[in-house]
C-alpha cells in the first residue's frame, strides 16, 4: 500500500470516528422534541397534550438505547446527547407542567406559598439533573447494569405526568389537589437521588432469544389494557414499578437484620 492510499484510509477512519450514528440519535431527538412540545403545550394550557408528549418521549428514550445496542452504534456523543434530551423531557418539562397545572395554586395558602411552589418544581428539576449526572458517572464504573440506583428520571416523569393524566380523567383539577401535587413532586425528586433504593433496569432482557408463549400473551393483554384506559392503566403500571423499589429495599434490610440477629 502506498503512502497516498494509507493517508486516505486514515482520513476515512478519522471521519468515521468524528461522525455520528443517525438512527439512535433520531430517537434521542424525538425525546428532545417531546419535551419541547410538552413545555409549549403546558404554557398554552393544553396539559393532556403535554402529558402525552412526555409519554411519547419515554417511548423514544427506550428505543434509542435498544437500537444503539442492537445495531452496535453506541457512542460517547449519543450518551451525552441522550442525557441532555432526558433532562429536557423528564426533568425540566415535568417540573414546569406540575407548576403550571397545580403548584402555582400554593400562592393561596399563605405568605410563602408561591416560593414553596417554585421551590418544589425546581427541586424536582434539580434532582433529575443530579440523577442523570450520577448515572453517567456510574455507567463508566464496574457496577451492576441490571439495576438503577435511585428512580430513573423517565419513571419519575411517568409518576408525575401519569398523576396529572389520571386525576384529570377522574374529573379533578390541579387547584383542588395542590397539596397532593406538592407531595408527588417532592417524592419523585427524593426517589431519583435515593441511592439506597434500587430499581430493575430490564437491560438483561434478550429480545433475540426465544421466550415462553405466555410472555407474548401477557404483553398483548397489557397493550389491550393500556388502549382500554390509558391514563389509569399507565399510572398504575408505573406506580407499581415505583413502589417496588422501596418494598424491595425494606425486605432486603429486614432480611439482613434478621441474619445478623440469627
Amino acid at each position: 500500500m502506498d503512502e497516498s492510499q494509507e493517508g486516505q484510509d486514515e482520513t476515512s477512519e478519522e471521519k468515521r470516528r468524528r461522525g455520528i450514528y443517525l438512527l439512535p440519535n433520531l430517537f434521542t431527538t424525538g425525546t428532545l422534541f417531546s419535551g419541547f412540545f410538552a413545555t409549549l403545550s403546558a404554557i398554552e394550557g393544553f396539559y393532556i397534550n403535554a402529558v402525552i408528549a412526555i409519554f411519547l418521549g419515554m417511548l423514544c428514550d427506550a428505543l434509542d438505547g435498544r437500537v444503539a445496542r442492537l445495531t452496535n452504534t453506541q457512542s460517547d456523543f449519543g450518551k451525552e446527547y441522550d442525557s441532555l434530551a432526558d433532562m429536557v423531557c423528564f426533568g425540566f418539562a415535568p417540573a414546569l407542567i406540575m407548576y403550571l397545572w397545580s403548584l402555582h395554586e400554593l400562592a393561596d395558602y399563605g405568605r410563602f406559598g408561591k416560593q414553596l411552589a417554585w421551590t418544589a418544581a425546581f427541586f424536582y428539576a434539580a434532582m433529575a439533573a443530579l440523577r442523570l449526572a450520577r448515572f453517567n458517572v456510574l455507567a463508566s464504573r464496574n457496577v451492576d447494569k441490571n439495576f438503577f440506583y435511585g428512580l430513573p428520571s423517565p419513571a419519575a416523569a411517568a409518576l408525575t405526568m401519569g398523576y396529572v393524566w389520571a386525576v384529570g380523567d377522574f374529573g379533578y383539577d390541579g387547584e383542588s389537589l395542590v397539596l397532593l401535587s406538592l407531595a408527588v413532586t417532592v417524592l419523585a425528586g427524593v426517589l431519583m437521588v435515593s441511592s439506597a433504593i434500587r430499581y430493575p433496569s430490564f437491560k438483561d432482557m434478550k429480545f433475540r432469544e426465544r421466550v415462553p408463549f405466555r410472555y407474548i400473551l401477557a404483553m398483548v393483554l397489557a397493550l389491550l389494557l393500556i388502549t382500554f384506559d390509558p391514563p389509569r392503566v399507565l399510572f398504575l403500571i408505573f406506580l407499581g414499578y415505583i413502589v417496588y423499589g422501596p418494598i424491595k429495599a425494606f425486605r432486603e434490610r429486614r432480611k439482613a437484620r434478621l441474619a445478623q440477629l440469627g
